[in-house]
């Protein structure tokens, strides 16, 4: 069988056209924030929040999407709502020299699959929200939870309530430290039941 001259050349195009495309690979080196750099959910500037940030790559997008929290970048990574697929994922290292609550550092992004985070610790991050807090190291991620409370936690290990729950909602992962307060709260609800 012979085909006609049309669907060789088309076919020869075809592949002279596959040849000639370049993948382009998009540049997912992270970041810094600058006096522009606004937060992906509240629009404000970053640098005028206190601890540690995010940024998210989505595919076909030059520029991250900042976040004024890492939980917020957690959340962002678990929720439905991403416009393409995303390509890569740093937090700021809080363990990093001169990394400071309120300086949360310069060129020290960490991939977020690489961290550990203290969760359930005293500090709020940039919103007022709890904060899930980044480290590289396992050894400097216990001394603050020694010193600020909350446990070491991978990536994987954080569950959708500790970062989607509202901030009132939130859920403390380390309960066994304080339980007054729930045995409280359970007290007036059981009152409350019973008449």
């Amino acid at each position: 069988m012979r085909l006609p001259l049309h669907a060789l050349l088309i076919a020869g195009l075809l592949a002279l056209l596959a040849g000639c495309q370049e993948k382009v690979t998009q540049d997912t080196t992270p970041k810094d924030m600058t006096a522009e750099t606004l937060g992906h959910y509240c629009q404000m500037n970053l640098l005028e929040h206190a601890g540690p940030k995010g940024q998210v790559f989505l595919e076909g997008m030059p520029a991250p999407l900042f976040f004024s929290q890492v939980r917020d970048a957690i959340a962002y990574l678990r929720g439905p709502e991403q416009m393409a697929p995303i390509l890569a994922v740093y937090v700021n290292d809080m363990g990093a020299t001169g990394a400071t609550w309120d300086q949360p550092g310069y060129g020290n992004w960490i991939a977020i699959d690489k961290a550990l985070f203290v969760v359930g610790s005293a500090r709020q991050g940039g919103m007022g929200a709890p904060e899930t807090v980044p480290f590289s190291s396992r050894q400097q991620a216990e001394e603050f939870a020694r010193v600020e409370g909350g446990r070491v936690l991978s990536l994987a290990e954080i569950t959708d309530d500790m970062v989607l729950a509202p901030v009132e909602d939130f859920v403390d992962p380390n309960p066994q430290d304080d339980n007054t307060d729930f045995q409280n709260r359970l007290r007036a609800l059981s009152n409350k039941a019973g008449g």
